[in-house]
């Protein structure tokens, strides 16, 4: 790169105020200055230095001096052959042009075979300028041609670490979705349980404990399914702190045995508008990066607190609006930053570490999330001594919001209506059947999508709600929905996954809701029971909650 940069910086346009440097191999005085005239006149800027001994010559070469070296083709002691020899060794990228009166037809021919640029008699120093502006401009087309050549390189490089990213990523989302069918049915069964056995039962505190691994195991579940982005990204009201507080043990487990986390939040109750996942993927990034900037250990500290900002953080999209915002100090004992890689630091796959180590995606997708939430950044940073990064995000004053995704409630909602149940594995689907059906409600169950299409055929007029799971051998869930909807279009659906990928999960439909696995069979009535009272558009509904429980409850599907 430094050669690129010294072949392109003073010669990328020739009236630019950087002079080409020239050196040359010149017994006369008045003809060095002679040629400094000419190409001055003709618009080329140079500082011609003039040597004249091959010692010299060396020395006026050597360590990017030279843009361009001028030889008399027989000067005592370095003739052409000579100083084109001596040049290729010093300065091989430096364009070499022998401007003499005494070298003959043969000379030139064998000195331009061996390399030399050009050969130029000082009768014909016209020829001179366009010479030099010909040598300019192929070594503009090289410098263009050798970026492009880098940027490919460099893309391929990316590709490499974008198809590694998008490996792990789904290997991360199907092993989690394995996993949240697993422990659907340990919180499941473990709450079923504790609903059911009475509050002096001595085994009832080892299964509270088992029921608390299992939440444990879903938050670590969560945590990891942050990386590959499969997460659902609902943006509601959140508590940093007590964000931070189930965050930390995942923190410990990332930075290793040598570093010293401290975490520290604000006494009041900090809350911003952001999509959990998101927050955590800011926090981890950081805490990666200063993990990785403390290679011999040190100290880590994370700091919340409440900040009125009254001027624009040095990083952000836009200008802020003064106000009150959250901030949160990421700082570490690390090695620091130079101006010149902090001035890189946010730009996407710029990294400093080793090729297999970094992707340089971490600390621009922290500016991404943060500047799209309506924040900025601050970064102070010495070397040697380390670095703080202060996140700013507007607070708000409101109350935590539930999600709408699981609408849990404290007691179960008994039903009436006609569910089927599609769901792949056995056990998730043995819970969810067993369970629905004590509340009441008529279950019709099948084990895949195309399974799903026959068993609910003679059951259309009375079916409400599609309770699918969205990734199934066959048919996915959502084609399943759509299907169903072709038939009946009022159909309300209800998807359960271990995770929401991108496969068509509509956006605004009211009578369509998501559950993310794992859930308790409290949150999964209350989501059924929320989304079968909504009203169809343009219809009333008849009968009220104490008539509609009389029914008997007596349907067994086929």
């Amino acid at each position: 790169m430094n050669r690129l940069r010294k072949e392109c910086d003073p010669i990328s346009d020739p009236t630019m105020k950087t002079p080409l440097r020239i050196v040359h191999l010149e017994l006369n005085r008045e003809d060095s200055e002679r040629i400094g005239t000419i190409l001055t006149n003709g618009g080329i800027a140079c500082v011609v230095h003039r040597v004249e001994t091959q010692r010299a010559l060396t020395a006026g070469i050597s360590g990017d001096r030279a843009d361009l070296i001028l030889a008399e083709g027989n000067a005592p002691g370095c003739d052409a052959n000579t100083a084109f020899t001596l040049a290729q060794k010093v300065a091989p990228h430096v364009p070499f042009i022998v401007v003499s009166e005494s070298i003959n037809e043969t000379q030139s021919t064998e000195l331009l075979y061996r390399g030399v640029t050009d050969v130029i008699s000082k009768g014909a120093l016209g020829r001179l300028i366009p010479a030099v502006r010909r040598i300019l401009k192929e070594q503009r087309e090289r410098g263009a041609r050798r970026e492009a050549e880098e940027s490919v390189l460099q893309y391929q490089v990316q590709l490499r670490h974008m198809q590694k990213l998008e490996a792990v990523g789904r290997l991360t989302g199907g092993l989690a979705h394995d996993f949240n069918n697993l422990l659907t049915v340990i919180l499941g069964h473990s709450q079923v349980v504790l609903n059911e056995i009475d509050e002096a039962h001595p085994l009832r505190p080892q299964i509270q404990e088992m029921h608390k691994a299992g939440e444990r195991a879903r938050v670590l579940i969560r945590q990891l399914l942050m990386f590959s982005r499969k997460r659902p990204s609902e943006e509601k009201v959140i508590s940093l702190n007590a964000l931070l507080d189930d965050f930390e043990p995942m923190l410990h487990r990332v930075i290793g045995e040598d570093i010293r986390l401290t975490v520290t939040v604000c006494q009041d109750d900090l809350r911003i508008r952001m999509a959990p996942s998101l927050v955590e993927q800011v926090v981890m990034n950081l805490v990666v990066n200063a993990r990785d900037a403390m290679p011999k250990g040190g100290r880590l500290t994370l700091d919340l607190q409440s900040t009125h900002l009254d001027r624009p953080p040095a990083y952000r999209e836009k200008d802020l609006l003064p106000g009150e915002y959250v901030k949160l100090s990421v700082s570490d004992t690390g090695c620091g930053m130079s101006p010149e890689v902090q001035a890189q630091m946010f730009k996407p796959f710029f990294t400093t570490k080793d090729g297999e180590k970094g992707t340089g995606l971490g600390l621009s997708t922290v500016f991404d999330i943060v500047t799209q939430n309506r924040g900025g950044l601050d970064v102070t940073t010495t070397i040697g001594e380390g670095t703080r990064f202060d996140v700013y995000v507007p607070r708000v004053m409101t109350e935590i919001g539930a999600s709408t995704a699981a609408c849990s409630v404290a007691k179960p909602l008994r039903g009436y209506e006609t569910i089927l149940l599609v769901e792949d594995d056995e056990t998730v689907r043995v819970l969810i059947r067993e369970e629905l059906r004590k509340l009441g409600y008529r279950i019709v169950e099948a084990r895949n999508g195309i399974e799903a299409c026959l068993v609910a055929t003679p059951h259309m007029g009375k079916l409400q709600l599609l309770l699918s799971d969205i990734v199934m051998p066959g048919m996915s869930g959502t084609e399943l929905a759509r299907h169903l909807r072709v038939i009946k279009p009022d159909l309300k659906i209800l998807f359960i996954s271990g995770y929401e990928d991108d496969i068509g999960i509509e956006s605004g439909d009211t009578e369509v809701a998501y559950l993310e696995k794992p859930f308790t069979t409290e949150s999964l009535a209350g989501t059924i029971r929320h989304l079968l009272d909504q009203t169809p558009k343009g219809q009333i509904r008849q009968g009220s909650p104490s008539e509609v429980l009389k029914e008997p409850q007596t349907f067994s599907p086929s």
